[in-house]
């Protein structure tokens, strides 16, 4: 079976930061090397997204050409991704001719067959002093939903909601600052609609036509779960064509100044980045794309659950011929202590400036590795911490894997010269202890492979690094030392080191996936060569059936200090560079609160009202959070403060009555996605019965605002 995966490809406008790398690529890389390891045939294609508006509005700020733009940005990321150990086959980019006629192509191929697109005239703004149509991110106005005055025409970044240029207050064109026009123009329409039935039957069973494609419960709840909220909508025909000159050209009569729209090439990217790789190696790129013995894998950010489980796979079936993912295992977001990462704010750290600023800090490239693998945003979204960072750090790395590595060779050396031991198994208890112990061993390594099977990247982890921790609880009951001291030539010596040499080398192999650097260090101190493909498959079949990773006789190296620790009294040198981190977070934090405009509590109206007295967490418990979406909105009779809204949670819609009819505008917050308590007991009020309680957060002027989750969350999912 080979297995064909993709990432996301990183957009070419700006640099990449911890969040990217734990969303899309660090978990791809270590299924790709595990799936390596195993001997399994893989391909694993990436590259760099170089349109859209974004791209060209940057390139029109600065007076430069795009290309400009997108050539420093492909090659700062692609540096980036290698010196961390990202093992992508091939990095391609979509600027690439072979790319433009791929997609051109493919677009032909999907015209031809008549039914896959309808061309609409419709209006869309015009900035008449810039002489041109407006992409949805050339516009910015006041949000209809939360009235931030930064929205732009595609999304509110302050409140998350999906818009329309249309629907913006007080539009303005981010070129030239004039308000914009609507005028007439003509686009194509993917028709979307046409797919709805049979991706939502792949969604829910796996099926297409009666074949069993791929298991629905294998798939994460939250990626199934934004797919069901989105069919259960209604799927609508979508436009995939843009009035820009930074693009790829529709390649018929008509669309002079046309552009394809960069979401409909983007995913393209991934079948060409795997045409250049076949032309370079000599193979055949079908094979990957349309063979039965192939699997596709998308490793993507939450915030592309839809494109690549909805409208790419509509794409792919359109064309007839393309196998559909077998998964996509996407990751929720990464946060930077307690917040999002933002660059205009300087908020985070970009992956350059890691490599920069940690290029002296030994094994920095792993370490940080290690510390987003234990913090994976696998279900739910999670926070990276210089306190995390440390602690696993030291904990795993130094305290548990260093620290056996570096006893198991200085003894081996110390009573065998540095040679594994002969240590013949001979009935007793001795032998059954060894062989409970190698028993032991295999089991973790086959757990540590299933876990990266499955796409659980944390629990293999935790399981590699319970390995360390049992070779370390096996030594030191064992304590050769002691043994030594009574008899040097006590026969349980021999079998203590031969035994602690197998798991060291277990922990040497089956580290590969996730702190390759460190692993091949970790492989030189036992005198092995880094690991090659099949090296896990070979171990696994050894260890199970008893036989030893080391045989008799092998010389081992020196491990030496292999994690020098963080928090080391002796020297400080790790430390002073996590604190310099810090110190740029501080005065972050100190800017921010210099710029914020100061306020008495008079002056608010009000002051924060005062904790409410404690309650207990079963008290908690008792409350049932939902995530929900506001379907329907309408003033209730003989009421100026109430409104009656109908939630959709998923499986059921629920009647609400709210008092917020003073804050919001009924048409304003149909659609809005809130958090909702939904174990009340019903109530009327007004005569209207309510089934559940929105929540809202109040300012010190009693101004409120919904407590909403992050965007692209379905409906139903519990509030923890």
């Amino acid at each position: 079976m080979k297995t064909l995966i993709t990432s996301a490809l990183p957009y070419a406008n700006g640099p990449l930061h911890l969040g990217h790398l734990a969303g899309a690529y660090l978990p791809a890389d270590i299924f790709a090397r595990y799936q390596r390891l195993m001997g399994k045939e893989l391909l694993w294609v990436c590259g760099s997204d170089e349109h859209g508006a974004a791209i060209t509005l940057r390139a029109k700020k600065e007076g430069i050409d795009p290309r400009e733009i997108i050539d420093k940005y492909h090659e700062l990321n692609k540096k980036s991704f290698e010196e961390l150990g990202i093992s992508f086959d091939y990095y391609h980019r979509t600027s690439a001719q072979l790319h433009h006629e791929t997609s051109q192509e493919f677009f032909l191929k999907l015209l031809e067959q008549g039914d896959q697109f309808e061309v609409k005239t419709t209006e869309q703004y015009y900035d008449p002093e810039a002489n041109q149509f407006l992409a949805d991110r050339y516009i910015k106005g006041t949000c209809p939903n939360c009235k931030s005055e930064n929205a732009f025409g595609d999304q509110c970044e302050n409140c998350g909601k999906d818009l329309s240029p249309t629907e913006l207050i007080n539009p303005t064109s981010t070129i030239s600052g004039a308000k914009p026009e609507l005028r007439e123009t003509k686009h194509w329409f993917f028709r979307l609609d046409n797919h709805e039935a049979w991706l939502k039957e792949w969604v829910k069973t796996g099926k297409v036509d009666g074949q069993q494609l791929h298991n629905p419960r294998d798939w994460k709840k939250h990626v199934s779960g934004q797919c069901m909220s989105w069919l259960d909508g209604g799927l609508h025909p979508r436009s995939i064509t843009r009035d820009l000159d930074w693009g790829i050209p529709v390649p018929v009569e008509g669309a002079d100044g046309k552009v394809l729209y960069v979401w409909f090439d983007a995913p393209i990217g991934y079948i060409s980045a795997s045409k250049q790789w076949a032309l370079e190696n000599g193979t055949d790129w079908e094979e990957w794309w349309k063979g039965e013995d192939s699997r596709l894998v998308h490793f993507i950010g939450k915030d592309n659950i839809v494109f690549h489980c909805i409208v790419f796979p509509a794409m792919l079936k359109a064309h007839g011929d393309y196998n559909l993912p077998e998964n996509v295992p996407a990751n929720q977001f990464l946060n930077f202590e307690g917040d999002k990462f933002s660059k205009s704010r300087g908020w985070g750290i970009e992956l350059h400036e890691y490599l920069e600023v940690f290029k002296d800090f030994e094994n920095g490239k792993d370490a940080i590795r290690w510390a987003l693998i234990r913090n994976l945003p696998e279900n739910q979204d999670a926070d990276f911490t210089w306190d995390g960072f440390t602690e696993y750090y030291d904990k795993d790395l130094a305290d548990k894997l260093g620290n056996f590595f570096n006893r198991v060779t200085v003894l081996t050396h110390k009573y065998f010269d540095g040679e594994v031991p002969d240590s013949p198994q001979e009935e007793g208890a001795e032998s059954l202890a060894r062989t409970q112990v190698q028993g032991k061993v295999a089991e973790f390594v086959h757990a540590i492979g299933a876990h990266i099977d499955a796409y659980r990247f944390k629990d293999a982890a935790t399981s590699f690094v319970e390995l360390a921790s049992f070779g370390n609880t096996y030594l030191q009951d064992a304590a050769p030392w002691s043994l030594y001291k009574a008899d040097p030539n006590d026969p349980r010596i021999a079998e203590t080191m031969f035994v602690s040499i197998q798991i060291a080398a277990a922990l040497a192999l089956t580290a590969t996936p996730f702190i390759p650097f460190a692993a091949e260090r970790l492989r030189s101190a036992l005198n092995q060569g880094p690991a090659t493909n099949g090296d896990w498959a070979l171990a696994l079949s050894g260890v199970t059936s008893g036989q030893p990773l080391l045989a008799a006789g092998h010389v081992l190296g020196q491990a030496g200090v292999l994690f020098p620790k963080i928090e080391d009294r002796k020297d400080d040198s790790r430390k002073a560079i996590i604190e310099g981190e810090r110190a740029k977070m501080a005065a972050v934090l100190a800017a921010k609160e210099a710029a914020a405009p100061t306020t008495s509590a008079s002056s608010q109206g009000s002051t924060r009202e005062p904790f409410k007295p404690e309650c207990t967490f079963e008290d908690f418990l008792k409350l049932d959070l939902r995530t929900a979406t506001i379907l329907t909105a309408a003033p209730v009779k003989k009421s100026n403060k109430l409104l009656h809204l109908t939630i959709e949670l998923g499986t059921e819609q629920r009647s609400v009555v709210s008092g917020i009819a003073k804050h919001f505008a009924p048409e304003d917050i149909v659609g809005k996605h809130v958090c909702c308590v939904v174990n009340l007991a019903p109530r009327k009020m007004a005569g209207v019965l309510s089934e559940a309680m929105i929540l809202m957060a109040e300012d010190g002027e009693g101004k409120l605002a919904f407590v909403s989750p992050p965007a692209g969350l379905g409906d139903g999912w519990m509030v923890r």
